[in-house]
C-alpha cells in the first residue's frame, strides 16, 4: 500500500529528523529555537506556525511557548535602543560580578542564610553593601523556583523577608535584583515574564503612591536578547550601565558589557536580522576581544584553537582570581596585628578564617583547570603541533588590561559572609486535619470558597472546651438552630476524602458524626455537594480577537502579564485568530483582566468557560 506524501507529512518527518539530530526530546522545537537565537525571529515565527499544523496534541505545548517567545522578540525589533558601548570583557560565571565598578567587599557567596542553596547555575553570590538597610535578593521557594525577596532592617533586627509583588513573580526564575541608590529604580532578570527565552533584563519603577513597585518593563534589544542576560546595574558615578550575557559564551564565563549610560534612550526599529545581530553583539569600537582569546602563533584557527584559548583564559582567570583572594587575605592578617578594638579583632579573625576555609576550593579549580588545559595540549602533540610551555605561561598569566577606550575592568575584594539576625515568620495555623495530644480549635471559623466538606461532631448549648474536642484539629464552630453551636473538624475538598477520616471521628467517641457539605460558605446538602463535585471545578478563560485579526499587539500583551501570569494560547476558529489567556478559577480574575485591556485599547475581549460549554 503506497502512503500518499502531504505536506503536512513532510513537516511532520522533517520535525521528527530535526529532534533526532539535535538530540532534544521530541516536542521541543529545535529549529525555531535556533532560528530566534539567530535573531530571526520572522523566520521562526513562520517555522512555529507551520509546525502547530502537523504535530500531534502531545507537543502542541511546546511549539505554542516557542511560538509567544518568538512573537515576542519580533514585538521588540520595533523599539530597539543603540547604546554607546564603552567596553567588554569575558569573565569566569564564578566572579564575573566582582569587576562591576560597585561598592567593594559588597558581594556575598551563596549559599548563606539568605539564599541556603548552593548551584551550578548563573547566581553565585547578592549583593549586600556595608551599610545596606533594605536588601533585594533572589532565593528558591518551596517549589524550587527564583523569586525577588525583601527584607528590611529595623532598630537591631531584619524584618521577615517577603515576596516583592505579584508583578515581578512568575512561574520562572528571577535572578539578580539590583536597586538603585535613591531606591527609585528595581533592575532584575528573568525567565518567566514576558520576554523572549532565557533571562531577559528588567525595569521597575518605585511608585510612592502605591508604595509599592509598578509593574516591570523588558528593557529590550539589546539589553535582553534570546540567550540569558541578567546582572544590570548603573555605576556608582552615574555614567555607565553594566550588564553580563552568555550571548556568543562558553557555559562557564560571561560577557560584562559597558555602556555609556542614557537616561532616555531613543527607541527604533531594526528590521534586518544582520543588523539585529550586529547591534546584539555590543562590539565596541576597534574591539580587542572578538574572539575567545588572543591566536597563538604555529597553531592552526580552527575549533580546537579555540577551545585550547578558552582553556587559557579560564585558567588565567583562577590565576588572577587566587593572587586577588590572597593579597586581600594578606591584608586581612596585617590588619589584625594592628587591631586594637577587640570586636572588630575577633570579626576579621573570623574573615580570615573564611577565606582560609575557601582557599583550598579554588586551588582545587585551577588543578582542574590545569588538567583540561594539559590534556588540550596533548590532543595537539599527538597531531604533530608542538606547544611552547613559556609562551603558554605567557598567555595563561597575562594581567587583564584596559579596553581601547581607556575604560579599566578591576576587581573587586568579596565581602565578608553574611550574620544578619532575621525575625522569624510568625507559625502560621496549620488547618490540615490531624488527631493530638490536645485537639485545637481554628484560629479563623471562615471557610475557604468554593465546595468544601467538614465532619460534623456534635452540637451544643454551651462553648466546648479544648478537652471535649478529644484530639481532634482543626474544630470550627458555627451558629446552629435552636440557639445551639455546632462543631466540625476539617476542611475537605472531596467527598472521598471526608469519607476517609469519618470513622476516625466516630473512633474518638462521637459516634454520631457525620459529613456536612458548603458551598462558598453556605451550607447544602451533600447530594448537592457531590453532584457539584462530579461536574468538576467551574474554570473561565478570557478570549481576545486581535484588531488586525493575526498577532496581539503590545499594548494587550503588557496589560495581560501586569494583571497575571496564565498562559496565553493562539488558535484557530475558521479563518480567525483568537488568543485565550487562562484558565482561571476565579471569574474575578478574569474580569480585572478584561478591565485593563479595554483601558488599554482592546476592545475584542470575552470571558467563556475553559471547556467551552
Amino acid at each position: 500500500m503506497k502512503t500518499r506524501v502531504t505536506r503536512r507529512n513532510l513537516l511532520a518527518v522533517a520535525a521528527a529528523l530535526l529532534c533526532a539530530g539535535t538530540g532534544l526530546r521530541a516536542g521541543v522545537p529545535p529549529q525555531s529555537d535556533s532560528l530566534r537565537r539567530a535573531y530571526d525571529f520572522k523566520g521562526a515565527v513562520a517555522w512555529c506556525e507551520r509546525m502547530m499544523e502537523v504535530v500531534d496534541s502531545t507537543r502542541l505545548g511546546d511549539w505554542e511557548q516557542e511560538l509567544i517567545l518568538s512573537q515576542n522578540g519580533l514585538s521588540m525589533t520595533r523599539y530597539c535602543s543603540r547604546p554607546e558601548v564603552v567596553a567588554r570583557y569575558r569573565f569566569s560565571l564564578d566572579d564575573f560580578f566582582l569587576f562591576y565598578p560597585l561598592e567593594n567587599r559588597a558581594w556575598r557567596s551563596v549559599p548563606n542564610q539568605l539564599d541556603s542553596l548552593a548551584e551550578e547555575g548563573l547566581v553565585r553570590a547578592m549583593y549586600v553593601p556595608q551599610d545596606a538597610t533594605d536588601i533585594y535578593y533572589s532565593a528558591r521557594d518551596a517549589d524550587g523556583i527564583r523569586n525577588l525577596y525583601h527584607t528590611a532592617l529595623g532598630d537591631s533586627t531584619w524584618s521577615v523577608p517577603q515576596l516583592i509583588n505579584e508583578d515581578l513573580t512568575s512561574s520562572s526564575d528571577e535572578i539578580y535584583p539590583f536597586v538603585t541608590p535613591d531606591g527609585k529604580t528595581l533592575y532584575f532578570a528573568s525567565k518567566g515574564l514576558y520576554g523572549m527565552g532565557g533571562y531577559d533584563l528588567y525595569v521597575s519603577q518605585w511608585n510612592e503612591n502605591a508604595r509599592d513597585w509598578d509593574a516591570p518593563v523588558n528593557l529590550g534589544f539589546p539589553y535582553s536578547s534570546p540567550y540569558d542576560d541578567f546582572l544590570l546595574a548603573p555605576s556608582e558615578d552615574g555614567q555607565y550601565t553594566v550588564f553580563a550575557s552568555n550571548r556568543g559564551c562558553p557555559a562557564d564565563s560571561v560577557w560584562v558589557y559597558v555602556l555609556a549610560f542614557d537616561s532616555m534612550p531613543v527607541r527604533t526599529e531594526i528590521g534586518t536580522v544582520d543588523a539585529l545581530k550586529a547591534l546584539c553583539a555590543l562590539t565596541p569600537q576597534d574591539d580587542r576581544q572578538e574572539s575567545a582569546g588572543p591566536a597563538i602563533q604555529g597553531i592552526p584557527e580552527d575549533e580546537n584553537t579555540r577551545r585550547y584559548v578558552a582553556a587559557m583564559d579560564k585558567v588565567r582567570l583562577i590565576r588572577d582570581s587566587i593572587a586577588r583572594f590572597n593579597a586581600g587575605l594578606d591584608r586581612l592578617r596585617d590588619q589584625l596585628k594592628e587591631e586594637t578594638d577587640a570586636t572588630r579583632a575577633a570579626q576579621v579573625r573570623e574573615e580570615i578564617l573564611s577565606c582560609e576555609i575557601a582557599l583550598p576550593a579554588h586551588q582545587k579549580r585551577l588543578s582542574a583547570a590545569l588538567k583540561e588545559l594539559q590534556q588540550i595540549e596533548m590532543d595537539f602533540l599527538s597531531n604533530g603541533i608542538v606547544i611552547d610551555p613559556d609562551k603558554l605561561r605567557a598567555e595563561a598569566d597575562r594581567e587583564m588590561v584596559g579596553t581601547p577606550s581607556h575604560y579599566v575592568f578591576s576587581k573587586n575584594e568579596p565581602g565578608p559572609a553574611l550574620d544578619l539576625v532575621v525575625e522569624k515568620p510568625a507559625p502560621r495555623f496549620d488547618y490540615s486535619f490531624k488527631i493530638l495530644d490536645v485537639g485545637q480549635f481554628a484560629e479563623d471559623n471562615t471557610l475557604p470558597d468554593g465546595l468544601v466538606y467538614q465532619i460534623q461532631m456534635f452540637a451544643s448549648n454551651r462553648k466546648a472546651t479544648e478537652r471535649e474536642l478529644k484530639g481532634l484539629s482543626p474544630v470550627f464552630a458555627r451558629a446552629a438552630s435552636g440557639g445551639k453551636t455546632a462543631y466540625s473538624v476539617g476542611v475537605f475538598r472531596t467527598y472521598a476524602d471526608a469519607l476517609s477520616r469519618l470513622n476516625k471521628v466516630k473512633s474518638r467517641g462521637f459516634k454520631g458524626a457525620a459529613i456536612v457539605a458548603f458551598q462558598d460558605g453556605k451550607m447544602i446538602t451533600v447530594p448537592a455537594a457531590r453532584k457539584l463535585e462530579s461536574a468538576g471545578p467551574s474554570l473561565f478563560k478570557v478570549r481576545i480577537w486581535p484588531e488586525d485579526g493575526a498577532s496581539l499587539s503590545d499594548a494587550a500583551r503588557d496589560a495581560i502579564h501586569a494583571c497575571t501570569d496564565k498562559d496565553i494560547i493562539r488558535a484557530k476558529e475558521g479563518a480567525a485568530i483568537v488568543y485565550e489567556v487562562g484558565p482561571f478559577d476565579d471569574r474575578a480574575e478574569c474580569t480585572l483582566l478584561v478591565t485593563a485591556l479595554k483601558e488599554a485599547g482592546v476592545d475584542n475581549v470575552s470571558i467563556s468557560a475553559a471547556d467551552g460549554k
